[in-house]
């Protein structure tokens, strides 16, 4: 499956983060001697386990909820953090890269399903936060983008309505927030179940797990 859902995104010119939780070491290595290199996980143990095991090459991502008290494990070892869903954690990721002087990736995570149970900002709490980091400038963080997962469903009018939002807060904020240039580039949204509709509503990034393996 990794090859044809690979060069369907390539087609579309579409980057693939490799969702790898509860994969073996043999199983990302075998994407990995296909060429891919990007891969996500959802929890920091075991994303820093993995990582001693693997090419050191490999670009993790962060993709489920990030508590910070484990953001000083992390941040050395990181090419981004995709669930960034509240000031707090953004201020905290920025003091540990002071320290370990480094500039960490971000993207916010913003919650565009209708469960409660998945993290994210709503569309006010993530202007209120870039307007504050317009005044408050976090000097080794880069806001590349927003991150969201739509609905759990089979309603697929419901999952583009939700991808369609985020687009727009996208679009509004590159138009809006110049100070966030050049990086705010990346819209990661969909997964293995919607990624198709994800990239017809303007996804450039996709998080894929269970289709690839």
């Amino acid at each position: 499956m990794y090859d044809s859902i690979k060069t369907y995104l390539d087609q579309h010119n579409i980057q693939l983060i490799a969702v790898s939780k509860n994969r073996t070491l043999e199983e990302i290595l075998s994407l990995y001697h296909k060429g891919q290199h990007a891969f996500g996980e959802n929890k920091v143990q075991e994303l820093l386990a993995k990582r001693s095991q693997l090419p050191p090459d490999i670009e993790w991502h962060l993709i489920g909820h990030l508590q910070s008290n484990k953001v000083k494990q992390i941040i050395p070892y990181i090419s981004m953090i995709q669930s960034v869903d509240s000031e707090e954690l953004l201020i905290t990721i920025n003091k540990y890269s002071i320290k370990y002087k480094i500039v960490t990736k971000v993207l916010l995570q913003v919650h565009i399903a209708s469960e409660e149970t998945k993290f994210g900002l709503s569309s006010e709490e993530l202007f209120s936060l870039i307007d504050h980091v317009s005044v408050h400038p976090l000097s080794n963080i880069q806001i590349c983008g927003l991150m969201g997962m739509a609905t759990n469903t089979q309603d697929m009018t419901v999952v583009h309505n939700e991808f369609k939002h985020l687009h727009d807060l996208f679009d509004e904020i590159r138009e809006k927030c110049s100070f966030l240039q050049p990086h705010f580039q990346h819209l990661s949204m969909g997964m293995s179940s919607d990624y198709k509709e994800a990239i017809e509503e303007g996804a450039n990034m996709v998080r894929i797990g269970s289709a690839l393996f």
